[in-house]
C-alpha cells in the first residue's frame, strides 16, 4: 500500500485512527488550523503522511508538525513527528511512515520530544538519537492536589488495562468546578498575564531581545504566538505569563490545562519557559507562580515534560522539589549539523505537546453556554 501526504479530505479518517487508540480527535476546523501552520506553509512540507488502502483511505498515519527556528539572522526549519498510529492489522507500516518523516528534506532536525514507552524503542532504528542526550528520559511534576492524584492512581489500577473503546463507557472522571471559574490568579507583583500579542507589544520587544542573544530558538514571534493561541479545539485558553523588570518583559511562561484521559485528573502542562540571559532567576520565578496557582485553576499537578540540563539549573530549588517522571527515552532527534545539537535547548514548545495534549473536556452545560456566546473566564478567546 502506498504512503502519500495527508490531504484535507483525510480528516475524518484521521479522527477514526485517533479514536482507535483513544487519542484526542480534532474538529474539522482544528485540522484546518493545523494545516494552516504558517511555518509549514512557508516550508512547503506536508502536514503528515498516511498509508492508504486500495480505496485511497488512510489506514495508518504520522503527523508532521513544522516549526521555524531562529539562530541570530539565520532561519531554519525543523519538524516533529506526532500521532504515529498503526493498527495491528497493518503492523510493520510504521517503518515506512517513520522513514518518510526522517528522510524529508529542508529540515535541520527531524525529532520527537513526546514518544510514549511503546514507540520510544523504534526511533534509534531510524537514525534518531536520544535528545537532549542527558535528560531525554526525564519529566518533572509538582503535585498540588494529592487526593486527586491518589484517586487517579486507583482508577488506573482498576481500569488502566481496558481498551480505548471500552473506556468511553466509564465517563469523564475527576473533573472539578474550579476548571471553568473566571481567572483569579494570585501572582507576585512582577509577574503579569500577557494578553497583548501585537507586533508592537511588550511581548514583541521581549521576542526581539531573545533573538538578539544568538541562540537557536523555535519561533515565538508575536505572529506565531497569535496562531498558536487560536487553536479552535482549545477549551481553556493557554495561560501566558511574563516577568516584568524595570518596565520590560525579561521572561515568559506558557501553560495549558489538559486531561490525559477519562480517568486522570486535570493537569497544568508547562508548554514553554523562556528568559533573557540577563534574568537568570526568571524561569524559577515563573514556574513557582504556575505551581502556586495550579490548584486554584483546577489542576492536580503541574507537569514539565521536556527538560534540559540548562533548564534544570534555571529551575533552581524548584528542581529539587519536583517528582521525577518518565523513565523512557521520550526525546529522539536526527540533526544534520552536530554543532546545532550542541546549542539547541528545547522546551515543550519545540515539541508537539501544544497540539497533542488532550484538552480539558467541557460538560454539556458548558458547551451550551459557549454556544450561546457567554463569557467564561479562561475560556474566553479574547
Amino acid at each position: 500500500m502506498p504512503i502519500r501526504p495527508i490531504r484535507s479530505s483525510d480528516f475524518n479518517a484521521l479522527n477514526r485512527l485517533h479514536r482507535l487508540v483513544g487519542w484526542p480527535e480534532r474538529s474539522q476546523a482544528g485540522w484546518r488550523w493545523l494545516e494552516e501552520n504558517p511555518a509549514r506553509v512557508f516550508s512547503g512540507a506536508p502536514s503528515g503522511w498516511v498509508l492508504a488502502d486500495e480505496a485511497d483511505t488512510p489506514v495508518a498515519m504520522v503527523g508532521n508538525f513544522v516549526q521555524r527556528f531562529h539562530h541570530g539572522p539565520r532561519i531554519l526549519h525543523g519538524a516533529t513527528g506526532f500521532s504515529i498510529i498503526v493498527p495491528p492489522e497493518h503492523k510493520g507500516a510504521s517503518r515506512g511512515l517513520i522513514n518518510t518523516f526522517v528522510k524529508q528534506q529542508g529540515m535541520f532536525a527531524r525529532y520527537t520530544l513526546n514518544a510514549n514507552a511503546r514507540s520510544a524503542p523504534l526511533y534509534p532504528k531510524f537514525g534518531m538519537s536520544p535528545f537532549p542526550a542527558q535528560t531525554s528520559a526525564l519529566k518533572l511534576s509538582w503535585v498540588v492536589d494529592k487526593l486527586a492524584c491518589i484517586q487517579g492512581r486507583v482508577l488506573r489500577k482498576l481500569f488502566g488495562g481496558i481498551s480505548a473503546a471500552a473506556a468511553t463507557h466509564l465517563g469523564e472522571r475527576l473533573m472539578n468546578p474550579r476548571l471553568f471559574r473566571p481567572e483569579t490568579l494570585k501572582l507576585p507583583a512582577d509577574v503579569v498575564p500577557l494578553r497583548d500579542l501585537s507586533d508592537h507589544s511588550e511581548y514583541a520587544d521581549f521576542w526581539r531581545s531573545l533573538v538578539e542573544e544568538d541562540r537557536l530558538l523555535a519561533d515565538r514571534s508575536p505572529a506565531m504566538m497569535r496562531w498558536r493561541m487560536s487553536d479552535p479545539d482549545q477549551t481553556i485558553k493557554p495561560l501566558l505569563l511574563g516577568l516584568r523588570r524595570n518596565g520590560r518583559i525579561v521572561g515568559v511562561a506558557v501553560a495549558s490545562m489538559g486531561k490525559t484521559n477519562l480517568i486522570e485528573p486535570p493537569c497544568l502542562d508547562i508548554l514553554d519557559l523562556a528568559a533573557l540571559n540577563t534574568a537568570p532567576d526568571a524561569i524559577e520565578t515563573l514556574t513557582a507562580a504556575l505551581v502556586a496557582n495550579a490548584r486554584g485553576m483546577g489542576a492536580a499537578k503541574v507537569r514539565l515534560q521536556v527538560v534540559t540540563p540548562e533548564l534544570l539549573e534555571d529551575l533552581g530549588a524548584l528542581a529539587t522539589t519536583a517528582r521525577r517522571e518518565g523513565g523512557w527515552g521520550h526525546g529522539h532527534a536526527a540533526i544534520d549539523d552536530p554543532a546545532l545539537s550542541e546549542i539547541w535547548s528545547p522546551t515543550p514548545f519545540d515539541g508537539d505537546y501544544a497540539i497533542c495534549n488532550r484538552p480539558t473536556p467541557l460538560s454539556a452545560r458548558k458547551r451550551k453556554t459557549l454556544a450561546q456566546g457567554a463569557p467564561q473566564g479562561r475560556l474566553s478567546k479574547a
